[in-house]
C-alpha cells in the first residue's frame, strides 16, 4: 500500500511572521497519527526557518527547485547538497512554472532529478500538458516525452523511490480542476509508462495530482486508485484548507 503524500507548494509567498503562523496552525490541526505524509515546499530564503518550525513534527521540509550542478560559478543557484544540509527531504523538479517562465527543458529537469536523487533528496518530478495540447489529444505524448527524458538520465528503478506529480498546466491556479476520471486516466498512463521500464518501480512510485486541489475536491481525487496524494498550491497557504486536504488523504474528515 502506497502511503498518501500531500505536499504544499508555497510558491513565492511568505514572510517570517506569516510562515510561523501558518506552520503552527497546520501542526495544531494535523496530528502525526492522521495517516498520511505531509510536506511543505517553501521559498529558499525560508528553508532554515521553516525547517526549525517543523522539527519534531510529522511535516517534512521541501524545496521548490534546485540546480543541476553540484557547485561552481552559478550565481543565485542552490545545489542539492545545500538543500540536504538544511534538512530538506523533498524538492520539486520541473514544475510547469519553471518550464514555462524560466525555460527549463525536459533534459534539464532530468539532470535536476539526478542531482536531487544523488544527494539523498526525494524529487517530486512534475509532468503535465497545456490546454491546447489536451484539446489536440496529445496529453499522453507530451507526458511520455517528459518522463522519457528522466528515463534517459536515470534508471527507472530510481523513479520508484521518487514522486511524480501530474499537474495539468491548464488547471494550475485557474480554479479549473481535472475531473477525478480525467486525472485517474493520466495517472494510470503514467504508472503504465513506468511499468514498461520497471514493474516494481511502478508499483512503488507515488503519483500526486496537482492542479487547483482544494478541500472540496480532494476526497474524490484521492479515492482514485492511482492518485497517491496531491501537490497543493494556493490552498497550502490556508491552514484550515491544507489540513482538510491532508485529512482527506488520510481517509478522515476534519472535525
Amino acid at each position: 500500500m502506497r502511503p498518501k503524500l500531500v505536499a504544499g507548494n508555497w510558491k513565492m509567498n511568505g514572510s517570517l511572521a506569516a510562515n510561523r503562523s501558518l506552520v503552527e496552525a497546520v501542526r495544531a490541526g494535523f496530528p502525526a497519527a492522521a495517516g498520511c505524509e505531509v510536506a511543505v515546499c517553501v521559498p529558499a530564503p525560508y528553508l532554515q526557518q521553516v525547517g526549525g518550525l517543523v522539527q519534531g513534527s510529522a511535516i517534512a521540509l521541501g524545496a521548490q527547485t534546485l540546480s543541476e550542478h553540484a557547485a561552481g560559478a552559478y550565481t543565485g543557484e542552490t545545489s542539492a547538497g545545500m538543500l540536504a544540509d538544511l534538512g530538506c527531504r523533498y524538492v520539486i523538479v520541473g514544475h510547469s512554472e519553471r518550464r514555462t517562465l524560466f525555460g527549463e527543458t525536459s533534459a534539464q529537469v532530468a539532470a535536476k532529478f539526478v542531482a536531487a536523487d544523488g544527494a539523498g533528496l526525494v524529487p517530486i518530478v512534475c509532468v503535465g500538458e497545456t490546454w491546447p495540447e489536451r484539446e489536440a489529444g496529445t496529453t499522453e505524448a507530451v507526458i511520455a516525452s517528459q518522463l522519457d527524458a528522466v528515463f534517459a538520465a536515470a534508471s527507472a528503478s530510481r523513479l520508484g523511490l521518487a514522486v511524480i506529480a501530474y499537474e495539468p498546466v491548464w488547471a494550475i491556479g485557474t480554479g479549473k480542476t481535472a475531473t477525478p476520471q480525467q486525472a485517474q486516466a493520466v495517472h494510470a498512463f503514467i504508472r503504465a509508462r513506468v511499468a514498461a521500464r520497471d514493474a516494481a518501480a511502478a508499483a512503488a512510485v507515488r503519483i500526486l495530482y496537482g492542479g487547483s486541489v482544494n478541500a472540496g475536491n480532494a476526497s474524490a481525487l484521492f479515492a482514485c486508485p492511482d492518485i497517491d496524494g496531491g501537490l497543493v498550491g494556493g490552498a497550502s497557504l490556508k491552514a484550515a484548507d491544507f489540513v482538510a486536504i491532508c485529512m482527506a488523504a488520510s481517509g478522515r474528515e476534519l472535525t
